[in-house]
């Protein structure tokens, strides 16, 4: 798994790794129980704090993307992830502002199906 984490963004690290990981499982690098590098590894790799890392984590965990077990760790969770926000807030939301950014409604159909076309490339590994 490769993250690339801006240290110098606006947005927190351990958001930066959420959105990468959750980005990862939708494209199909990261499969359902596969197993992530643990908290330290991770931490090491990027030259982060390890509580950093513990959050974007126990973020995930929250949210359903991943489960932890002692003995082996923390994996990804079986999809489809169920998860406790309500994503047609969340999606109304983010179509509400990419719609503002460009409201040409061809153009932002165009790059919904991109991004969407990009997740499906996942489900034929």
């Amino acid at each position: 798994m490769i993250l690339e984490i801006n240290p110098h963004s606006d947005e927190p690290i351990y958001l930066q790794l959420r959105k990468q990981i959750i980005i990862g499982i939708a494209k199909g690098d990261l499969n359902p129980a596969e197993q992530l590098p643990t908290v330290r590894q991770i931490a090491d790799e990027i030259g982060i704090n390890t509580m950093t890392v513990s959050k974007g984590y126990q973020q995930l965990r929250e949210e359903g993307y991943l489960l932890t077990d002692r003995r082996k760790g923390t994996v990804v969770a079986p999809l489809p992830v169920v998860s406790g926000k309500t994503n047609e807030e969340n999606l109304t939301l983010l179509l509400a502002e990419l719609y503002l950014a460009e409201p040409d409604e061809e153009k932002l159909r165009d790059k919904i199906q991109t991004i969407l076309s990009s997740f499906r490339k996942g489900e034929n590994q």
